[in-house]
């Protein structure tokens, strides 16, 4: 059984790599937890090359046909180890960083991709500067973030230096990020880039901003139905053709996030791996496309054949990420009481995980509108404890 690196560590990837008979060698940082009977590699900073690659050649890995990243933090040393090793996919650490980076994200992008002002800062930027440049409020962000972690909108003083105080060192000149807010609605692209061309893609909608969910809302999303939307598909598919050209994109499952205004599209930012929450499974339970397969074969230096997905989809899918309301009480029965599932999974008494996740649902319905109602209904019913 061949080896493969994985940068990070989730179940349903991991499945994943062992349905295709590889064995999964993990490089992580607390907390995250592999199960005992999967090989690990624990190190202290997961976005440290120099210290991954020291793991690694320490480990004398055997047989090692290829690398690949979980999540964002992982993309920068996921190219490192390519290139350091000899082994399939992107190896080009530079490009990486265009996928990492915010502003240098941004920056790259052409005139006729819409997006938001964007600018490196440091805790010794005035407020004022800041506002007479983007605006008010703006957002304060990690350059190289993800998930929404230490992302605030700022709205006064007092916030700026709220959310200065909560980076570990402010005074980097290339650790913080100012842009300019754009209040809008937040869709996302899900696709596959190879050989320079879009080779498939899907549209879905977060029914709230991540940046919310971080702050205790329940995030859900789901796919969104090509018929109803033609025009707004067609704007992802430009925006996302233009953004991954530009930016010179390896072959890669990627992630795009963009604002819907009302002059089209403003680009929020594009990761180049898999994308997180449930995004895989509902895609492949409307589409039939497996993203993780597409991602395992894109590190083994696998040419991905694009899919073939031909009509409407017999039902859209989506997800919510189940939180334990304030003073708990809800238990899984609840829910199951008031809607049908697909799926669900509920333990609240697990300590929770990303966007306060303590479980899991997945719903269809064959209509796109029904399915973002049940959804909004599962998320508030949630969110109020039952109520």
């Amino acid at each position: 059984m061949s080896s493969i690196i994985v940068i990070g560590y989730r179940d349903d990837l991991d499945q994943a790599l062992r349905h295709r008979g590889l064995d999964p060698h993990y490089i992580v940082q607390a907390p995250a937890r592999p199960p005992e009977n999967r090989r690990r590699l624990r190190v202290t900073d997961i976005e440290n090359a120099q210290e991954l690659l020291r793991a690694v050649l320490a480990a004398n890995l055997q047989d090692t046909a290829g690398v690949l990243t979980v999540h964002e933090m992982g993309v920068f040393g996921a190219a490192f180890l390519r290139g350091q090793l000899g082994l399939p996919g992107n190896a080009d650490a530079t490009s990486a960083l265009s996928f990492r980076d915010k502003y240098l994200q941004k920056s790259r992008l052409p005139p006729e991709v819409k997006r938001a002002r964007c600018r490196y800062t440091t805790e010794g930027t005035p407020y004022e500067d800041l506002v007479g440049e983007l605006g008010t409020p703006f957002v304060l962000k990690p350059a190289t973030g993800a998930g929404s972690l230490r992302t605030s909108v700022v709205r006064s003083p007092e916030d700026y230096a709220r959310a200065v105080s909560a980076f570990p060192d402010p005074s980097s000149d290339v650790g913080m990020v100012a842009e300019s807010f754009v209040d809008a609605s937040e869709v996302y692209v899900d696709g596959i880039w190879q050989d320079g061309t879009l080779q498939w893609s899907s549209l879905s909608r977060n029914h709230i901003a991540p940046l919310r969910a971080v702050q205790g809302g329940v995030l859900a999303a789901h796919v969104l139905d090509r018929s109803r939307h033609a025009e707004l598909f067609q704007q992802a598919e430009t925006v996302a053709t233009q953004a991954l050209t530009a930016l010179d994109a390896p072959d890669c499952v990627f992630h795009l996030e963009a604002f819907r205004t009302a002059g089209g599209l403003t680009f929020g930012e594009c990761a180049i791996r898999l994308p997180g929450a449930l995004s895989p499974q509902v895609n492949k339970l409307t589409y039939g496309v497996d993203l993780f397969d597409a991602e395992i074969s894109l590190a083994l230096g696998e040419e991905v054949v694009r899919p073939r997905v031909a009509g409407t989809p017999e039902r859209f899918h989506g997800y919510v990420l189940l939180r334990r309301p304030e003073g708990g009480g809800l238990t899984r029965a609840d829910f199951e009481r008031n809607f049908t599932f697909d799926e669900i999974v509920y333990t609240p008494d697990v300590p929770a995980g990303p966007y306060g996740k303590v479980g899991h649902a997945i719903v269809s319905d064959p209509d796109e509108l029904k399915l973002e109602k049940t959804l909004e209904d599962i998320a508030r019913f949630n969110e109020s404890g039952g109520a």
